[in-house]
Order: structure tokens, then C-alpha cells, then sequence
């Protein structure tokens, strides 16, 4: 019979059909860089890079928006990038604006458009500028004095912006940058406030999320409390209770200490919090929530290339597709005409007198002679076994029941999701909340995607929490896969040597000077060293410049002194510690590369499965093979292989 993929194979689009339409938002990123354009933000100070330089937090901003650019050039080719500043009494050259309206001191320096080069080359080109003559950014962009744009009107030029320029499809997200922690506080702030937070939810609704970057320096620090927090939605579950304790509902670590790490901040939210899947959470019946699943952890890889055609005078990307072609005909298939059916192997067959009416279900009768087909529909229902999407909770379990060799792929994280049910955001809260204090853990039966195949999964609570560095941990459910029996393979050696306590200690002694600090691994500060030396090189030739080799830095190469310097004593005290242990030097021989099929067994393996009294797992071939080895008779059945074997061990 053919492999299962050749003939039970659904169309690729239809593999990767979701619940909802959030699969397809995901296909394009829109950010608006909104920047504050104050006073404030155009005060000149001491570059923390350079000496004897000036330069101003406008400058900055502008220039993590041209870095996320550059990046997203590479990375997301298909996104859109626009920048919009407030504050400022700037005008367009010929008096109108990119966008059909927009509110007074407010400039559009980049319209929402395709990335491109030429369109980073411009701000650099300003930037370039910016640093030549520090007073360059406050001609080019007049601040607004004695007075300040309503941040309800900033929300309104920015739906504005995107509802004119941004896909409808996309994933679109405005990066809020500014200074001032309290934009109103005149008269007229209460109304101020409760105009912000309409049209926030104006922007909300039109699929738009807001990303703040707080300036605060030591000067002038950033309380996001006297103003943000009373305007900005909540970013936790608590949203109820924090709102009646008239508590902050935003974390004070959202607010950047050091103006150089904006980039930084950046870079952890240039890539968009996309869903993997959007489907209901059935707690019992007729108790349904809404909830999303992302993706914890993702290969990045390199993008696809892409196939052009030349015109003569210009290239055009060449669009490319599949289509199913009539042998006989020479002609185009449609798609809901194709059926499916095996390609060899006996066909089943009905005998014709036989009543359809006893036939089970999935059952289907072919003539004498011809084979079964299915179609692309009766397919699924075989994957899926008639399930709809969704996740049924069957019941609990205690924590300790979840063992380690349990997760066996990559788990997803689910977070309510209130538009698809109303009171999924407090259900859910109340769900984690009593598993994580009765320290239980609930087992589902899971179905994300409509061609998926059912599988069971284990629910594990995670509370939040922010340690010293501001670093959360968002509150939600860990959605882990259970292996199936066949799943997990049991090792080959039943009883494994053990370290004695003096060389586990000898060990701890130098990890622990050398592991990372906090205990948490930052990806973000590690990338993979191929992928960005390959995009290193796609942006040198991209904007034109010259790529030097020699100045690409590797930043998962080891460093080997200070590695030496704090623990360089202690890794010499426990090799040779290591060196003088006779359980160390037992070298039991793994699998090579996939060659010749070797059926022979390592002495160390057939003597750890004798101690555990399952020498009757060994075939026969293999026990004949250490008999030889041993100068040992090799006839007669298996049992008396075995006790010949179990005699030889017990004499040796």
C-alpha cells in the first residue's frame, strides 16, 4: 500500500484551516510608531554612547523605529510600518495629509506602506542629519508650546491611519512612545480621561492593540499611574478586581528606566502575539468559554524565496499554484471532484444481496472488483473521528500524577478569550485560581484545528508572577499533550550506572558558578548565529552598504576566559575526580548513522537486563551472538539459550 501521504492527503490550505479568522490576521503585521513630540522629547542630552554628543529621546525613537524596520525587512517582508507624531506643529508640504483626516498637531512622517529600502533610507537619511546638528529633529518638527494634543484625538488619528492604510486581515498594533506620565492635568481632565478610553475602545474594536514605551529618567521619572493607567485596557485577569480597588491596573515596570534600552523593549514585542487557534472551552455541559492557544516556543528560519520573472524593463514577482490535471482531458480538476482512495491492496468488497441497513458506520460497499474512494470530507471524519474544534474538560487530577516523561512534544498556553464568549476573562480566572491552590491539574480532550487529530491533554496552572527585573510570567493554562502507550519506549538498559555524591558534588560546585542568572534563559539575547549572519548579509545588500564578515559577532560563542576564571579550578578538581570513578569509565555504545541493521547486544546491557530478570526481551540471534562471543555452545530452544546465558553471568 502506498505511504498514508500520498493518497490521504487533504489540500494545504485546508490542513492549516483554523476555528476562527485569526489564522488569517497572522499573514501580515501593520505597526504605527505613535511618538510623542513634546518639549520634553526634543530637550537635548549628553549621548550615552558617545562623547561630547547630544541628542534627545524624538532622536532615539525614531531610531528604534528605523532598527525594527531594517529587521522586519528581513524577517517580515510582507509587514507595514508607519510613523505618526503628536505634539508637533508640523504641516504636510501641500497642505493635506496621506489619510482622509487627521487631528491638529498631528504629522504623518511615514504613511503605513510595504516595507521597502528606499522608505528606511529616508530615515536614516534624517537621522543622519539629526546627528550632524543636534537642533535638526526641533526645526524640522516644531514642538507644540504651553499645550498638548488630547490623547482621545492621538487615538483618533491613529484609527484613522490604519483604517486607511493597513489590510483589513492584519495583525495591526500601535507602539505608543512618550515622556509625560500626566498629559492632562488642567481643568476638563475627568473628561479628558473618559474621552481617551472611548476611543481606546474605538481602537480595540477595530482589531487594534495598544503597546506602551514609558520614558522615565531619574530626572523625571514615569508614574503610570497619575494618567495611563485610568486610560490604557487592563493586561491581566484581574481586571475586575483591580478596577474596584481603584488600584493600577498597568505594572510599573512597564515604564523604561534607560532611554538606550528602548531597541531592547522593542525587539521583545516586535513580533505579534499571534493565536494559533481560537475554539470553545466546554467545562461542562451547556458551560462553554472562549479561549486562544499561542505557541510558547517557535524555530525562527529562514524566509522563503521567492520566484521573479523578467519583463525586459522591470521583475514581477511570479505567483505560483497547484492544480490536478486530467491525463486524458488536459485539463484542470476541480478540487471538489477529487476523491481519495488507497493504491494498491485488496479492495473491499459487499456482497449485493447483503441489506445496507446492518452496515456500521464508516462502512462503504464497492462492487466485485473495484476499489473503495472517499471523499476529501469522509477523510477528515476519519482524522477527526466527527469531532467539532474544541476543548471538553473531563475532569482533575493531583499535580504529582503529571509526571516529566508526560510532555513529549511542545505544549501551547491558552488565555480567554471574552469576544467569542461573554465572561470567559472571570470564568477562566476562577478556573486557574482553584487549580492552582488545590494544586490540581485536569485532563481534557483536545481538537484545535478542524483536520487535526483528537488527543488527550493535560491543563497545568500557571499563576503570575514578576520577579526583581519586572520580568511576568502571565497568568494562564498550560495545554500539555499526553502521550499515547507506544508514545514512550523504554530504555534499553533497565539499571544505569550512578554518580557517587562526592562527584555530584564536584559537579554542582562549577555549574552553579556558571549558570545564568535568575534562572531564566533570554532567547531574545542569543539568536541563532546562521540565521543572522544570513540576515546580516540580505541587509547589507538590500540597503546597499558593504558587509564585512569579520565585524559579524557570534554571541553564543562561550566566553572562554571568564568561563576559566570562575570556574576553571573547580571543572580541574572534578575531572579528575571523574577520571579516578569506576563507574565513569563504562562506555555503553550508542546507535551510529542509520546503516546496516546491527543485532548484536554490548555485554553491559544483556547483563543489566539479567539483574532485572528480562533476558526473555533478547531474540534469539542475539543471544546466540554473545554465546559465541563467550566460546559458548549456540544450539537448542530459546529457554535453554537463556539459561546458558544466565549460567555463563553468574560464573563471571
Amino acid at each position: 500500500m502506498p505511504p498514508y501521504d500520498d493518497w490521504n492527503k487533504i489540500d494545504e490550505e485546508e490542513e492549516e484551516e483554523l476555528q476562527d479568522a485569526s489564522f488569517f490576521e497572522g499573514k501580515k503585521d501593520v505597526i504605527l510608531f505613535c511618538i510623542d513630540c513634546s518639549e520634553s522629547m526634543l530637550e537635548l542630552r549628553d549621548d550615552p554612547n558617545y562623547e561630547d554628543v547630544k541628542t534627545c529621546h524624538l532622536f532615539t525613537a525614531l531610531e528604534a523605529a528605523m532598527q525594527i524596520q531594517k529587521r522586519k525587512i528581513i524577517v517580515g517582508p510582507n509587514d507595514s510600518v508607519g510613523i505618526l507624531l503628536f505634539n508637533t506643529t508640523r504641516k504636510s508640504e501641500n497642505g493635506r495629509t496621506e489619510v482622509s483626516e487627521l487631528k491638529r498637531n498631528t504629522f504623518i512622517l511615514q504613511p503605513i506602506t510595504p516595507l521597502s529600502a528606499p522608505k528606511v533610507q529616508e530615515l536614516i537619511q534624517l537621522l543622519d542629519a539629526a546627528r550632524e546638528n543636534p537642533d535638526e529633529l526641533k526645526q524640522t518638527f516644531p514642538p507644540l508650546i504651553g499645550k498638548r494634543v488630547p490623547t482621545g484625538d492621538v487615538f483618533t488619528s491613529c484609527n484613522w491611519v490604519l483604517r486607511d492604510g493597513a489590510p483589513k486581515t492584519a495583525t495591526k498594533r500601535v507602539f505608543l512612545i512618550t515622556d509625560e506620565d500626566d498629559p492632562h492635568s488642567g481643568p476638563g481632565r475627568k473628561q479628558l480621561i473618559t474621552s481617551a478610553r472611548t476611543t481606546l475602545d474605538d481602537l480595540v474594536q477595530a482589531g487594534v492593540s495598544v503597546e506602551p514605551f514609558f520614558i522615565s529618567t531619574e530626572g523625571k521619572p514615569f508614574d503610570v499611574a497619575k494618567f495611563y493607567s485610568h486610560t490604557l485596557l487592563p493586561t491581566n485577569l484581574e481586571e475586575e478586581e483591580a478596577l474596584a480597588d481603584n488600584s493600577s491596573v498597568l505594572p510599573e515596570t512597564i515604564s523604561i528606566a534607560r532611554i538606550e534600552d528602548l531597541l531592547s523593549q522593542m525587539r521583545i514585542h516586535e513580533v505579534p502575539k499571534r493565536a494559533l487557534f481560537s475554539v470553545p472551552f466546554q467545562l461542562a455541559d451547556g458551560f462553554t468559554i472562549g479561549v486562544k492557544g499561542y505557541g510558547l516556543v517557535t524555530e525562527q528560519k529562514k524566509g522563503s524565496y521567492k520566484y521573479f520573472v523578467d519583463l525586459g524593463d522591470r521583475m514581477e514577482v511570479a505567483t505560483s499554484r497547484t492544480v490536478y490535471i486530467d491525463e486524458d482531458r488536459q485539463a484542470d480538476v476541480d478540487k471538489t471532484k477529487i476523491v481519495y482512495g488507497a493504491g494498491q491492496g485488496v479492495t473491499t468488497t459487499a456482497d449485493d444481496e447483503e441489506d445496507d441497513s446492518n452496515l456500521g458506520f464508516g462502512v462503504k460497499t464497492t462492487k466485485p472488483g473495484q476499489r473503495p474512494f472517499y471523499s476529501a470530507e469522509e477523510i477528515r471524519s476519519f482524522r477527526t473521528l466527527g469531532l467539532e474544534p474544541g476543548i471538553k474538560l473531563l475532569g482533575f487530577k493531583d499535580r504529582e500524577e503529571l509526571r516529566f516523561e508526560d510532555n513529549v512534544k511542545h505544549s501551547q498556553f491558552i488565555y480567554p478569550d471574552e469576544m467569542s464568549f461573554s465572561g470567559s476573562k472571570r470564568t477562566f480566572n476562577a478556573l486557574l485560581k482553584s487549580m492552582a491552590s488545590k494544586n490540581k491539574v485536569a485532563l481534557a480532550l483536545t481538537l484545535v484545528r478542524r483536520n487535526a487529530t483528537p488527543v488527550f491533554c493535560a491543563l497545568l496552572p500557571q499563576d503570575e508572577h514578576l520577579d526583581e527585573n519586572g520580568f511576568l510570567e502571565p497568568p494562564g493554562i498550560h495545554l500539555i499533550p499526553l502521550p499515547f502507550a507506544d508514545d514512550i519506549r523504554a530504555a534499553p538498559i533497565e539499571e544505569a550506572f550512578r554518580a557517587s555524591d562526592d562527584l555530584k558534588d564536584a559537579a554542582r560546585a562549577w555549574i552553579d558558578k556558571l549558570s545564568v542568572k535568575n534562572g531564566t534563559y533570554p532567547p531574545d539575547s542569543y539568536p541563532n548565529p546562521a540565521l543572522a549572519y544570513h540576515n546580516a548579509q540580505l541587509q547589507a545588500s538590500a540597503f546597499r552598504e558593504e558587509f564585512d564578515p569579520d565585524s559579524f559577532e557570534d554571541l553564543t560563542e562561550p566566553n572562554i576566559g571568564k568561563i576559566h576564571k570562575r570556574a576553571g579550578s573547580l571543572m580541574k578538581e572534578w575531572k579528575l575526580a571523574l577520571i579516578n570513578d569506576d563507574t565513569a569509565n563504562v562506555v555503553i555504545p550508542t546507535t551510529g548513522s542509520k546503516r546496516k541493521a546491527d543485532v548484536s547486544v554490548d555485554e553491559a546491557e544483556i547483563r543489566s537486563k539479567y539483574e532485572a530478570g528480562v533476558l526473555g526481551k533478547l531474540r534469539v540471534d542475539q543471544l546466540k551472538d554473545f554465546l559465541k562471543a563467550k566460546s559458548q555452545p549456540v544450539s537448542g530452544k530459546k529457554a535453554d539459550l537463556i539459561e546458558r546465558v544466565a549460567a555463563w553471568l553468574d560464573s563471571h
